[in-house]
């Protein structure tokens, strides 16, 4: 399910999960879940509203590893959208949505592609698509 970070002024509050993936996510009977961040599991503490209003999830130590991801390529206070994958009972994993773009697009134009890449490129039949990708199109 994608959630979002949510602000508090300039700092990170907490994980807005919104209704919808409430209502098909999250049992009304558990009161708190886990969170995998990297290496790291937290148990944070759901209240009522979180079923009723308030979707969303807050903890100091999500706080901390969020505002620690960095997420300099947006203005500020712009919501980030986030994976939050089910890694079992009352469990996830948060993610980011593509976690190998911004390393596979600093390789590529960091890279220079030479000529006789290109040329076996095509010789291999590779789509217009791909090209694309590799910056050769």
């Amino acid at each position: 399910m994608v959630v979002k970070t949510q602000y508090d002024g300039f700092r990170v509050s907490g994980l807005y999960v919104g209704a919808n993936n409430v209502r098909r996510y999250f049992s009304k009977r558990i009161q708190e879940v886990e969170l995998q961040l990297d290496h790291l599991q937290i148990q944070c503490g759901l209240t009522a509203r979180f079923w009723d209003g308030q979707p969303e999830i807050h903890d100091p130590r999500l706080c901390d590893w969020l505002e620690s991801k960095n997420f300099h390529d947006r203005p500020c206070r712009t919501p980030v959208p986030l994976a939050l994958i089910p890694a079992g009972k009352n469990s996830f994993k948060v993610a980011s949505l593509d976690p190998n773009m911004k390393a596979r697009r600093d390789r590529l134009i960091s890279k220079p592609v030479a000529r006789h890449e290109v040329q076996s490129a095509n010789d291999a039949n590779v789509s217009e698509d791909c090209m694309a990708v590799l910056g050769v199109a």
